[in-house]
């Protein structure tokens, strides 16, 4: 009997620590909403859905437990197909695909006009947004979970507004010590 109580108890802690590994996804309308209510930064996650990086990054880095705890205690976090349908409201205008074709859908498709407004050039893409909802940054490119925490910790803390240098930047990646676990 207390061998099954003892399964049962690890099965639902499982069950538990994987629910706990989840970042709390939410729309860039409701991000923005959020923020007038209780001003946060957000982390946009910009990718399609063919592209294998992009795959990579939610599987490798945005499940990693470090990465889930921190973001989703100091950002919005949103997930943004750059090539989807979605209709967006920001900076008081209305972005959509026009040129969307849902035979595309898994496949390259045109580039939806927030996407092409944000200037991005290559998926994946995390774009960092102020508590205004004021884009602070684009990052692109397939992220670690100790890389993504150098953005993460640099742009909560405000720490990037004194980086107004290349040779500062440098510095500051190089006495960084990362704390997430790989």
């Amino acid at each position: 009997m207390k061998k099954i109580s003892l399964i049962l108890v690890l099965t639902v802690l499982t069950s538990v620590t994987s629910i706990a590994q989840e970042i709390n996804w939410v729309s860039f309308d409701e991000a923005l909403a959020l923020q007038k209510k209780t001003p946060k930064k957000i982390m946009m996650d910009v990718h399609t859905n063919w592209c294998g990086p992009c795959k990579m990054l939610d599987k490798n880095t945005f499940h990693n437990i470090d990465v889930v705890n921190y973001v989703n205690k100091n950002y919005y976090a949103v997930k943004f197909n750059g090539e989807g349908n979605e209709t967006i409201n920001y900076k008081g205008q209305t972005f959509a695909n026009p040129n969307y074709n849902p035979e595309l859908a898994n496949k390259r498709n045109s580039a939806h006009q927030l996407a092409s407004y944000l200037q991005i050039s290559a998926y994946p893409t995390i774009v960092f947004f102020d508590e205004n909802g004021d884009v602070i940054a684009p990052i692109r490119g397939y992220q670690k979970p100790t890389q993504l925490e150098l953005f993460l910790k640099m742009f909560k803390n405000d720490e990037y507004k004194t980086l107004d240098t290349q040779e500062k930047y440098a510095l500051y990646r190089a006495e960084f010590k990362p704390e997430f676990k790989e």
